[in-house]
């Protein structure tokens, strides 16, 4: 009987190493096939007789964007969905452009960690660890910070000038989740109860609040 726990431990372990066995490719590449209507976690390949070198190639973070919105930051993705030759290799980036003292709002990419190379101009940044703790630092031309994976982080230009930063992420595809506009501009919509109990207003606030972010029809 006493061989009984050790044969089981050493089956789990096997279990588990299996488990983790095909985390690595599996093949050189897995190009992704946007049109392709099969769901699964990532995209299906192409065939690799389909695959040219545009499949690992986005010129989009080469010039600045115009931010013309209320936040007066923009954001360029570079992730599978402009690259499909990152599918499966875990990496994406991105380019925001600020207008000066444009924000990038407080946010999450529940998928991935995010590095940040600030290309020009003078950035505040930060984020919030789960006990509320606020980690920040302002960054200048040249400087890199990293925010962890999951936490709500901002960038904001504190310049008298347009600044723009570089970020990279360890996902093809982090996803972002704005914090006010998941909470207030959902489809369909939060309770107004909940939303005014768990920011302290009344009812006429929150839905003063929601008119401004909920999605355009």
């Amino acid at each position: 009987m006493e061989a009984f726990p050790t044969l089981f431990l050493i089956t789990f372990a096997l279990v588990l190493g299996a488990s983790r066995g095909d985390s690595d490719l599996l093949q050189d590449v897995c190009v992704a096939d946007l049109s392709s209507g099969v769901k699964m976690n990532g995209f299906p390949c192409k065939h690799p007789s389909t695959i040219e070198a545009n499949d690992f190639f986005f010129a989009g973070l080469a010039n600045p964007a115009v931010p013309n919105n209320i936040t007066g930051s923009i954001v360029t993705a570079a992730s599978v969905e402009k690259i499909p030759g990152v599918n499966t290799l875990g990496v994406a980036m991105s380019r925001i452009d600020y207008n000066p003292g444009g924000v990038n709002p407080p946010h999450t990419h529940p998928r991935a960690t995010e590095i940040l190379f600030v290309l020009e101009g003078v950035m505040e940044v930060g984020f919030l660890t789960t006990t509320n703790a606020l980690i920040s630092k302002v960054v200048e031309k040249g400087g890199v910070f990293v925010f962890p994976k999951g936490l709500v982080h901002f960038q904001k230009n504190i310049g008298k000038t347009p600044a723009s930063v570089i970020t990279a992420f360890n996902s093809q595809f982090p996803g972002t989740q704005s914090i006010a506009a998941t909470l207030f501009g959902a489809s369909p919509a939060l309770p107004v109860d909940v939303l005014s109990t768990a920011f302290q207003l009344n009812t006429n606030e929150v839905e003063r609040i929601k008119s401004k972010l909920a999605p355009k029809k």
